[in-house]
């Protein structure tokens, strides 16, 4: 990558950084007008928010990637997706941005966004593999699937308190006895 693109793309990360950090306009517009570059640079580099939004998140979705081995090495198949689908939860409603980001993820995506999300999908592909394997999860089920179930979970307001908290732990459990029955959190 020649230098000035490399750092058009730093300058965008860290304007989106900043921007969705904050209170206010988050669109794309107002990203690019704070990275100092049109919208057709932050285009070229990145084709779609979900895309951007997922690199400003980076260190997180690592987190989560990385925690595949450990999770299959140190739990049974089920409830190390369970693990894995609440620490992704949490990701999302700490960021609200992420959280809608994700909700895109279970759809049909193009090729550039595709290459955005794969490192999550082939983590959550690799403990829905696990569960197949294990026959703990319906055969055929994909990870695509299991965000798309996962995603009314991200809708339920983070700012709404306990009673909304109450909810979405009530509601991922539902989810999780349905996609791998004993699960649940009596068993971890």
């Amino acid at each position: 990558m020649r230098s000035d693109a490399l750092s058009n793309r730093l300058r965008i990360l860290e304007a989106a950084a900043e921007v969705l950090a904050g209170p206010g306009d988050t669109s794309l517009k107002s990203i690019a007008r704070r990275a100092g570059v049109g919208q057709g640079t932050l285009y070229r580099h990145f084709p779609s928010r979900e895309c951007l939004v997922l690199q400003v998140y980076g260190e997180e979705v690592e987190e989560l990637v990385t925690a595949v081995p450990g999770l299959l090495t140190t739990l049974s198949p089920q409830h190390g997706l369970c693990a894995w689908l609440r620490r992704l939860l949490y990701v999302g409603r700490c960021a609200p941005e992420f959280a809608e980001a994700m909700r895109g993820a279970g759809g049909v995506l193009t090729e550039p966004c595709r290459e955005a999300y794969r490192p999550l999908l082939d983590a959550l592909s690799a403990l829905v593999d696990a569960n197949a394997a294990a026959g703990t999860i319906a055969a055929g089920t994909t990870a695509e699937d299991v965000l798309t179930l996962l995603g009314p979970l991200w809708r339920i307001s983070a700012d709404g308190g306990d009673q909304d908290r109450d909810r979405e732990t009530r509601l991922f459990e539902v989810l999780m006895r349905g996609l791998c029955p004993g699960a649940g959190p009596a068993d971890q």
